[in-house]
């Protein structure tokens, strides 16, 4: 009997540690995860890298050195047979950049006024605690953060285009210290030469090639670095990353592992994560069985229904369902997906519970700079006795 109390002790003594870590984390989403409390510092702004550097421990996809009165960082392209790379020399205003660099882009730190393209970076920003130097944004519509919104309402940000609308001469009117583009490191910058040419200076963020949600994250550091806020962001992220560690180790660690499928067929195709991708490293520190989690490649596989439906028939969880809200919606779709199981017992949801009135989904904001929130809710829907107190934030139950 003894011996039992003691383990239903420990047992309680785990479940409130990990309801503690996740709560913090909740907190920090619902206050607005990238604002700084009051008497807490921002960070350094100066050049002097010395003062505070950062180490990259995850991501793959970027690198950052740090020298005497300037820092280095590689954006790397994983995708040939050799690693290329684009290289960006970051150095104080009036401080020559260093020899040695002949293709290097040069941007002068700490940056202060920033055009980026996608809610990622908004959320980058925002955990960087510089989302109020964001002037310009490539659309509107997605953007979640209420400083952002608040000051697009203000008229302090600017909508610039993505793609082929990019508003070239908006931009080099603005003249941001830096411009944000979501693209693969290897498809060049020809785009964006009418902007370099012009003395604007274009990064490419490549964080969604990441093969982990912590690497994913990470890339929170290569905007710290810019920003000249290395200190904030490296205890934040150190928080992040003990609580997601802390949770993945539970979740993996669950005896059983209920299947699950991900997604809805788009255009005739079911894109489903590939098992390098940071989806389905969330699936397995989740504990769940992923049926193409031995699969090569970072990005999606498209498959096709008839290679899905076996697996859907019998998986116990369908997560990431698409653009839906009931159940009724999904058979709207399609009634063939009524006769998948966790359609018939229930077990569906929708990473879609922290949508705005605009139809922006902060699950693709915040959500990729708190994996550890992600991560809770993953475990909480799998394995609700592992984390019982926990609320879901990004995901809900669809009726």
């Amino acid at each position: 009997m003894r011996k039992k109390q003691d383990n239903m002790t420990k047992k309680i003594s785990v479940f409130n540690f990990f309801s503690a870590v996740v709560a913090c984390s909740t907190l920090l989403i619902a206050c607005g995860q990238g604002a700084t409390t009051p008497g807490e510092p921002a960070g350094h702004s100066g050049g002097d890298s010395s003062s505070a550097k950062t180490i990259v421990k995850y991501a793959r996809g970027f690198t950052i050195d740090y020298y005497d009165h300037y820092k280095l960082v590689h954006i790397l392209n994983h995708t040939g047979d050799v690693i290329d790379t684009l290289e960006y020399i970051l150095a104080p205003k009036g401080v020559p950049p260093p020899p040695g660099h002949p293709k290097a882009e040069v941007i002068r730190i700490p940056v202060q006024t920033m055009v980026v393209m996608s809610s990622m970076h908004v959320a980058m920003a925002d955990f960087a605690g510089v989302g109020d130097r964001i002037t310009g944004l490539g659309s509107f519509q997605y953007i979640n953060s209420p400083l952002v919104r608040n000051n697009i309402k203000q008229g302090k940000v600017k909508q610039v285009g993505l793609d082929g609308n990019l508003n070239n001469e908006l931009l080099i009117t603005m003249h941001p210290d830096l411009v944000m583009a979501m693209t693969n490191p290897d498809a060049g910058s020809g785009k964006y030469k009418t902007l370099t040419d012009a003395g604007i200076p274009v990064v490419f963020n490549a964080e969604w090639l990441e093969s982990t949600p912590l690497g994913r994250a990470e890339w929170v550091k290569l905007v710290a670095a810019f920003a000249g806020t290395e200190e904030l962001v490296n205890r934040k992220f150190d928080s992040v990353e003990q609580s997601y560690n802390k949770l993945a180790q539970l979740g993996a660690g669950a005896k059983q592992k209920p299947r699950v499928i991900i997604g809805m067929p788009y255009k005739g195709s079911w894109f489903t994560p590939a098992g390098d991708s940071y989806m389905a490293h969330f699936l397995h520190d989740a504990g769940a069985a992923y049926k193409w989690a031995g699969t090569k490649g970072v990005g999606s596989l498209s498959l096709n229904f008839e290679t899905v439906a076996p697996e859907a028939l019998e998986a116990d969880y369908w997560l990431n369902i698409g653009y839906v809200e009931s159940k009724k919606d999904i058979t709207g779709k399609d009634p063939r997906y009524g006769s998948f199981k966790a359609f018939t017992t229930g077990q569906l949801y929708n990473n879609t519970a922290r949508t705005n009135d605009l139809g922006s989904n902060d699950y693709w904001e915040s959500g990729a700079v708190n994996p550890q929130v992600v991560l809770a809710d993953m475990i909480r829907i799998l394995h609700p006795d592992l984390l019982p107190d926990h609320a879901l934030v990004y995901y809900k139950q669809l009726q």
